[in-house]
């Protein structure tokens, strides 16, 4: 590696690619879709897990995950689809970020 690169950027890097490659599979596979496309190639990740939590309360199982990708999808102007975008990449780009700080933090 050359002296002039710094291993936090290079993580931070890696850690952006893997960002936009999760989001856009994630896309290529609901963009267009039915409720139940976007459920099928969502079901059992951590993004599906993730939108559970911010599913309306008071629901379970698939209505939480789909209530919250769709709140979720909401927050940018747009559906279930953008959001089970962005809880697909989220837990991608925190690991990356979390990745890269550390690295900061211990480079000289």
């Amino acid at each position: 590696m050359s002296e002039n690169i710094k291993k936090s950027t290079v993580v931070g890097g890696v850690g952006a690619v893997a960002t936009v490659a999760t989001g856009a599979t994630t896309a290529s596979a609901v963009v267009g879709g039915s409720a139940a496309t976007i459920m099928s190639a969502t079901a059992g990740t951590t993004g599906a897990a993730l939108a559970a939590t911010a599913g309306t309360a008071g629901t379970a199982g698939g209505a939480a995950i789909a209530s919250g990708m769709a709140s979720v999808g909401a927050t940018v102007g747009g559906g279930m689809a953008a959001g089970a975008i962005i809880t697909a990449a989220a837990p991608v780009a925190i690991i990356g970020a979390i990745g890269y700080g550390l690295f900061k933090w211990f480079e000289d």
